[in-house]
């Protein structure tokens, strides 16, 4: 009788197991995601080599703004910012090329590497801050 009960009790806890989700309970559907994790920032005039920073994704984001130089008003100025490799210095690409005050974007799309900018200025003031895609997924729920 003990047997029977409990083969009973088994044959209950398992067959609510093996239902199917009711038609309107769908499964969550995964998202592919980007976050954008700061790396550094730096600012001048004229030209300059940043820091070396690694990148495990290659993918980077690069916001630049320019401002005419203080002593030279009126003055359009030229900025161009390059991406090299820190192991070989090997020009890997051209981030931006802009002439005058502005602002923008620019992009990186390399393999994971150690990375340097070269800043050229001429006559503007600059800004500029780089930062590193990371893909996640997240869960629709």
């Amino acid at each position: 009788m003990k047997q029977c009960l409990f083969a009973i009790l088994v044959m209950g806890l398992t067959a609510g197991a093996c239902r199917r989700p009711a038609a309107d309970q769908t499964p969550p559907v995964p998202q592919q995601v980007v976050a954008w994790r700061a790396v550094g920032s730096w600012s001048g005039h004229g030209s300059k080599q940043t820091d070396s920073f690694t990148s495990e994704s290659g993918a980077l984001r690069v916001r630049w703004t320019t401002t005419a130089a203080a002593h030279s008003p009126g003055t359009a100025g030229a900025f161009h910012v390059t991406a090299h490799s820190a192991i070989s210095g090997r020009l890997l690409e051209q981030v931006v090329d802009h002439a005058g005050a502005g602002s923008g974007l620019g992009y990186v799309n390399q393999n994971p590497n150690v990375f340097y900018l070269t800043v050229e200025s001429d006559q503007l003031d600059w800004t500029l801050s780089v930062e590193e895609a990371i893909a996640g997924t997240i869960s629709g729920r």
